[in-house]
């Protein structure tokens, strides 16, 4: 992805011969949308001038308000390389306007924009690379998914054990068409589980990266034959997926984390950023672990993390400080899994950093045993919490946080209450096939 003009755009959209430009948006839940658009209509796009009606989108407006607009960010122009190479498909990712020529405040891209304009009138930009998890699973004879892999491979293994290597690879070539730097790819610890990390950056254009990951899996899963799912724990039993996002402030081209002479070789903002997060995680779980299956990963005994410390090394906390330091120096957050509206994510991730270093907060004091192996008691004498059990006390939570609630925004944090309670209510009340194996025949 460059810098573009709206000229360059009409030019390469004539140029390379593309016919539709899907014009993408996400919606507060993290589902991606999009309206298509041929290219006889790409002067008017660039122009802002392409309109929605928000009411058809969960979370947006009233049927009353429903006229909105899509700006789209004109970096984020590109060539969809899985389409047909003659009449070509592209896209840009657009931010949501009301009709009056306003930022909608219900376009999670404008929240974590608000957020990053708060961190750069501090001096900070904000850097992230996520570690993106997921699971291959085949399909039956209608097309539709199944939970076996016909994969035998762990962490680390390759073909012909590892049977989702082919789509794998097709995954990292086609992002790397695409402008993506992808550092490393392996299979995860459980049969069919994959995970793929591209290169740290700038928080929005990561966001916007995530949101591409996530289509282009998906996309080029079904295209082999295969359904890719970014669902947290899809099987009882084994590992999930998680999304640890690892973290850094840079302030005039150097990482604010790193202190040569600090403490672990870590700055004061680093310890306070620490403590910011692990002072809102609960407030954030609703957002960074979105679903009712999300809480079925965040167990012990699964190398999840579920219990508030930090750490240089021990995997089993929360925050964990990876051993690399200068320009490398990060804080990574192991909870968030990939099903996460990732501009939410961010941005809570960041308010609650910041809300650390601006109260000069200080983080507990290191936990480096294995906090899976302690009991209660021996948690509780160190102070241990833990995350939240279910998505209903992770939204008690987040309601409970006015930190959390204002970087979401009323209207945001409102709507995705309402949508988490009703999804945490109909989970409640449904009768699963666990409760008819159990009771059934016993009573």
């Amino acid at each position: 992805m460059g810098k573009y003009t709206k000229e360059d755009i009409i030019r390469l959209v004539d140029e390379q011969d593309v016919e539709f430009i899907r014009m993408q948006f996400t919606d507060i839940f993290g589902q991606l949308k999009n309206v298509a658009i041929t290219k006889s209509q790409i002067e008017k796009a660039v122009n802002n001038q392409i309109m929605i009606d928000g009411s058809s989108i969960e979370g947006f407006v009233r049927i009353q308000e429903s006229d909105q607009y899509l700006y789209p960010d004109l970096d984020s122009f590109t060539i969809l390389p899985w389409r047909p190479q003659y009449g070509k498909v592209a896209r840009l990712i657009c931010d949501v306007y009301n009709a009056d020529g306003t930022p909608f405040v219900g376009d999670p891209r404008g929240v974590l924009k608000k957020v990053l304009k708060r961190a750069a009138d501090l001096g900070y930009s904000f850097n992230v690379g996520p570690e993106c998890e997921f699971f291959l699973f085949e399909t039956d004879e209608n097309g539709q998914p199944t939970t076996k892999t016909g994969d035998e491979a762990g962490y680390f293994d390759l073909g012909p054990l590892d049977h989702g290597e082919g789509t794998r690879r097709e995954i990292c070539l086609n992002l790397e068409a695409m402008g993506f730097e992808i550092e490393a790819s392996h299979h995860e610890v459980a049969q069919g589980q994959h995970e793929i990390d591209f290169k740290y950056g700038e928080a929005l254009r990561t966001a916007d990266n995530i949101m591409t990951f996530k289509l282009a899996v998906k996309t080029l899963a079904q295209k082999n034959g295969l359904h890719a799912t970014f669902m947290p724990k899809p099987i009882f039993g084994i590992n999930g997926s998680g999304m640890h996002t690892n973290m850094s402030l840079f302030k005039d081209g150097k990482n604010v984390f790193y202190d040569p002479d600090g403490e672990k070789g870590l700055s004061k903002e680093a310890y306070s950023f620490i403590a910011g997060l692990l002072a809102h995680i609960k407030g954030m779980c609703a957002v960074t672990n979105p679903l009712v299956n999300s809480y079925k990963r965040l167990v012990p005994g699964y190398e999840a993390p579920c219990y508030l410390a930090w750490s240089a090394s021990n995997r089993s906390a929360l925050i964990r400080i990876p051993a690399a330091r200068g320009q490398s120096t990060r804080v990574e957050l192991r909870c968030p899994d990939p099903s996460c509206n990732p501009y939410l994510e961010l941005a809570v991730c960041l308010a609650a950093g910041l809300d650390g270093i601006e109260k000069g907060l200080v983080p507990p004091a290191e936990i480096t045993e294995n906090i899976f192996a302690m009991d209660d008691k021996t948690r509780k004498a160190k102070g241990i919490e833990s995350l939240p059990a279910s998505l209903s006390d992770a939204v008690d939570a987040l309601e409970a946080d006015p930190l959390i609630c204002e970087t979401l925004g009323e209207h945001v944090k409102s709507q995705y209450v309402a949508g988490k309670r009703k999804e945490w209510d109909a989970f409640r009340t449904h009768v699963t096939n666990w409760e008819v194996e159990q009771y059934i025949v016993t009573y």
